[in-house]
């Protein structure tokens, strides 16, 4: 009786994408006087950096104020210092969304409500009908004064999310071969790209889908931890410790938060929002480089060796393989389940033993 060679059963490569706004509701972005921010309100927080969206320097993660949390968008600029949370039929508009300062609530006007993308590019408001390939400009959302009607560009309807910067409409996409980028296009009717640019890496990972592309697409499968042979000619009783790793290896993961720095008013420890941002990676969608799996009720307490008594009865000539389920993020192992299971062929489990997301 030996331990075999480890033999992981992973899942096929994924395009790898950044999550959607449509796909990813209270996920927005704006650029005003303090520089870049995405919220993320499924965190309850939000990033901002000085240095904007392709540097990523000075990186501050903050406390969503529990009023500013659940917006549909969120929509700032340079030119003022009010940030507008667009919610149904109605907005909020406040001046920090740590503190909830000078918070005013009105009610839009119905042309300006059901859009897909909200923003603002220099005093004037947008909005995008991205099925229809419209855009729609007003200075006042309340009134919908100055509206303007146009039809997107082609290009200019591909976006995952959308902001403006002084007088440019911005959209991020996904390039094929060279990842997210934002574009700025100075007449979102036409097909005239003023520049580029890519992203960060420590940006892209408060994206929802982000670790996809700078870690790797999530794995999961089952991990033959250990065979039992028996030889004989005669039934043998195997009683014995196995000892695996169990929970989360936080220190991988945590890495991902060393250029951030977390208020202290979110009341996290190092490497929580990490362990937040890992768990919702796992239930995207495979298209997102997730696997649609929820893994909340998991141990993520950091891994360690745990052993567990296991006697079975091995029939001659046969053999038993124990297996641990395993869910990583690119190719390293990330998450290590209790949940073990016995084969008698050299073939994983056809389980999943983790419930499926809704």
């Amino acid at each position: 009786m030996a331990q075999s060679h480890r033999s992981t059963v992973g899942s096929s490569l994924v395009p790898r994408s950044l999550v959607p706004r449509k796909d990813s509701l209270g996920t927005d972005i704006f650029r005003d006087d303090s520089g870049d921010c995405i919220v993320r309100s499924d965190l309850g927080c939000y990033l901002q950096t000085k240095d904007f969206l392709e540097r990523g320097h000075d990186i501050k993660i903050r406390r969503l104020h529990p009023a500013c949390q659940g917006g549909d968008h969120y929509v700032g600029n340079r030119q003022e210092s009010n940030i507008y949370i667009i919610k149904g039929s109605s907005y909020r508009v406040v001046r920090d969304l740590s503190t909830d300062k000078g918070a005013q609530i009105f009610e839009l006007h119905p042309r300006c409500r059901g859009g897909d993308h909200y923003g603002r590019a220099g005093w004037t408001f947008f909005i995008i009908f991205q099925n229809q390939g419209e855009i729609r400009w007003v200075t006042n959302l309340r009134t919908a004064e100055g509206e303007k009607n146009f039809v997107l560009h082609p290009e200019c309807c591909k976006g995952l999310y959308y902001f403006g910067i002084d007088q440019y409409l911005a959209l991020i996409k996904m390039d094929e071969k060279w990842g997210a980028h934002f574009y700025l296009y100075p007449d979102a009717s036409k097909d005239k790209l003023d520049s580029f640019f890519s992203i960060h890496p420590d940006v892209l990972n408060f994206f929802p889908g982000g670790l996809t592309l700078t870690k790797g697409i999530s794995t999961c499968g089952w991990e033959c931890i250990k065979t039992l042979h028996n030889n004989s000619d005669s039934p043998i009783t195997w009683s014995d410790k196995v000892t695996r790793k169990v929970g989360y290896a936080k220190q991988k993961m945590s890495t991902i938060e060393h250029n951030w720095s977390i208020s202290a008013e979110m009341s996290l420890r190092a490497g929580d929002l990490t362990k937040l941002i890992t768990q919702l990676q796992f239930s995207l969608k495979a298209e997102y480089g997730g696997r649609s799996i929820r893994t909340e009720q998991e141990d993520w307490n950091e891994a360690r060796e745990e052993e567990e008594s296991i006697q079975v009865t091995l029939e001659p000539q046969k053999n038993l393989y124990i297996w641990q389920y395993q869910l990583g993020i690119g190719q390293e192992p990330v998450l290590f389940c209790r949940d073990i299971q016995f084969t008698k062929e050299n073939n994983p489990p056809d389980r999943i033993p983790l419930p499926p997301v809704p």
